[in-house]
């Protein structure tokens, strides 16, 4: 019974909908079906349960870059956001160096064995220097299926997506390879046009970077890859939901064509989530946090962002009105799919991890579990 605890009285987002004056019971780190008569209960009137957040692109947080910290930076970086209420997150690289990044994989990869992040992303080298955003043009390159290779090699299995540029010289058949070895291919800062995309959809790919930023406009006669990654049901499109890289309307736009089932809420965080404004370095490049917004100190290209999920989460549930169910989607089930992890996590179903977060009436967040754990204990007195 120790191990028993019952969080009763709140809203609960299941994936069947809301239960209002629901409960969720935790046995050890697990969710559990049932609870002894005894078991403690706390009382969350009022409060909302949904399940813990899946990041699946996320570059550091805490002041820790996870393309170059030390082991013990890249964990005060997860840890950062799990205190945003991200159980699950995703470890995403910058350009840099192919040796650079093969001996980062190597390091990381051990801590994807540990529990301690859910996997690797590699966003570049293989991206177009016409959408080169936040990285280095000097290091980009053609996605060369043998080096490609190398990466996913380099991260012993552990390896999540791959961000390309689909219409390279050797981006369709590096989609086909990483479709091959159970890796997501994400078409992102991408010159493609309409066709080009349809193309790599086509040769595998499932998941678009950021969409709307790094590729180019809408068009009426040119619709480019934005329009053939929201008609495809095929593909899940990643969301920044901070309101600095999306206007509202770009939002309802993405919900209304690919409905929630295929939207992804990420952060693309760097080293500033959580931490401050000030200079950082972004991969080699230095960037410029000010008001929150982080900036490359050369060109002024946004740089990532400073976003939480527990903020995207309230945006999306108040300034963009979207119902809390669809937002659970976005946050936690479709990420979790994704990657490959919805039999632990993404949902508060019996037998899943006791990833659980609870949010006040405002969608302000007040307590993160994490496999049976208090990371943020919902009782505790914020005000003293």
């Amino acid at each position: 019974m120790a191990d028993h605890q019952v969080l009763a009285g709140a809203h609960v987002v299941l994936p069947t909908g809301t239960v209002e004056n629901g409960r969720v019971i935790v046995d050890g780190d697990r969710i559990a079906g049932s609870a002894p008569e005894n078991a403690p209960v706390l009382d969350l009137t009022g409060h909302w349960l949904v399940p813990g957040f899946v990041d699946m692109h996320n570059h550091g947080g805490g002041g820790a870059s996870f393309t170059s910290g030390t082991v013990d930076e890249v964990l005060k970086g997860v840890h950062t956001h799990r205190l945003h209420g991200t159980t699950t997150v995703v470890a995403s690289f910058v350009t840099g160096e192919m040796d650079f990044l093969t001996q980062r994989a190597g390091l990381l990869s051990e801590l994807a064995e540990q529990g301690e992040i859910a996997g690797l992303h590699f966003e570049g080298p293989f991206i177009s220097p016409c959408r080169k955003g936040a990285h280095d043009e000097t290091l980009l390159r053609d996605p060369d299926p043998a080096e490609v290779r190398k990466l996913i090699d380099a991260a012993r299995g552990r390896a999540k997506m791959v961000t390309l540029a689909t219409e390279l010289p050797g981006g369709l058949d590096s989609v086909r390879l990483l479709a091959e070895h159970g890796v997501i291919a994400a078409i992102g800062h991408t010159d493609a046009t309409y066709e080009q995309t349809q193309a790599a959809i086509d040769a595998g790919a499932t998941v678009a970077t950021h969409l709307y930023n790094a590729m180019p406009a809408l068009g009426h006669r040119a619709p480019g890859p934005i329009a053939a990654l929201l008609e495809d049901e095929r593909i899940t499109v990643e969301l920044i939901n901070d309101g600095t890289h999306l206007h509202p309307a770009a939002l309802e736009l993405a919900f209304h064509h690919a409905g929630p089932e295929r939207v992804a809420f990420i952060t693309d965080a760097m080293d500033a989530a959580g931490f401050g404004d000030g200079r950082y370095m972004l991969g080699p490049l230095a960037v410029e946090v000010k008001d929150s917004v982080a900036r490359l100190v050369e060109g002024g290209s946004i740089a990532g962002s400073t976003l939480t999920l527990d903020r995207a989460f309230q945006r999306a549930a108040t300034v963009d009105g979207l119902p809390v169910e669809a937002v659970v989607q976005a946050i936690s089930a479709n990420p979790a799919r994704l990657l490959g992890v919805y039999d632990r996590v993404g949902s508060l179903e019996p037998g899943k991890d006791a990833d659980i977060v609870v949010l006040d009436a405002e969608f302000a967040l007040k307590g993160v579990m994490r496999k049976g754990e208090w990371i943020v204990d919902p009782t505790a007195d914020t005000t003293a």
